[in-house]
């Protein structure tokens, strides 16, 4: 099997068990939104259909001169896609779909733990993938740099974030009593993990510079990071705070 095969076989799993847990953290957390059907259908198609489009928008922003060097061929244009993107589309797409079917309250907290896992089972096929998935960091000389074919030691960016992931659900399950409003938990992953990704992915190759230094990526975290910037006093209180 190559690379590029397992990678596909592990992101199929990564969908699996990620959906597979929102069934349970929906039957667990009892969350009045999602107790009726009909609306988690509408939710859920707004997080799937949000996610595709935001995936697809996040590719366009990293690398605009790989996106549209085939332009006007659409079907080059539906090659790539970016985890934060896909996390900013399908947030907007829950909002919108919770505006269009008039529910209210926050469904997030059903979506943390299966994000967490999804993407942390996702970025073990990207490392296995090595240089084709370009999801690896700069050269390094540290001693746990990996060559991942081409000769060059590179931080294995995959893995830190698998290691952040863990980290952070064991942190959210630690202090799973001190959020304040249903929905802190997810406020709490996505603040977190645009966070990480920040400064991660300054650790990582740019492929287009906007003001010269800054990726796609990076604009997409500060843009979401400007999003929950009137809850982040409350969510560090809750993360951080002695109880």
């Amino acid at each position: 099997m190559t690379p590029v095969a397992l990678h596909s076989l592990i992101e199929v799993l990564a969908y699996f068990v990620g959906f597979r847990l929102f069934l349970r953290e929906r039957r667990r957390l009892a969350l009045p939104v999602l107790e009726d059907s009909d609306r988690s259908v509408w939710i859920g198609f707004g997080a799937i259909l949000g996610a595709a489009l935001g995936a697809k928008l996040g590719f366009w922003i990293e690398d605009p001169p790989s996106a549209f060097a085939q332009f006007p061929d659409w079907r080059h244009l539906l090659e790539g896609k970016t985890i934060v993107g896909a996390l900013l589309g399908g947030l907007a797409g829950v909002e919108i779909a919770k505006r269009a079917i008039g529910a209210r309250g926050s469904s997030g907290d059903a979506f943390a733990l299966p994000l967490i896992v999804g993407i942390a089972i996702g970025r073990v096929g990207c490392f296995l993938a090595g240089l084709a998935d370009h999801t690896f960091g700069n050269p390094t000389v540290l001693p746990w740099g990996i060559d991942f074919g081409d000769g060059i030691a590179r931080h294995p960016t995959q893995l830190y974030e698998i290691v952040f992931l863990a980290a952070l659900a064991l942190l959210l399950h630690r202090r799973r009593d001190a959020f304040a409003q249903s929905g802190d938990r997810f406020r709490a992953f996505m603040v977190a993990y645009l966070a990480f990704r920040l400064l991660v992915d300054a650790i990582k190759p740019v492929p287009y510079a906007y003001f010269g230094f800054l990726s796609g990526i990076q604009l997409l975290c500060i843009a979401g990071l400007c999003y929950y910037c009137r809850d982040l006093p409350r969510l560090g209180r809750a993360m951080w705070a002695r109880r």
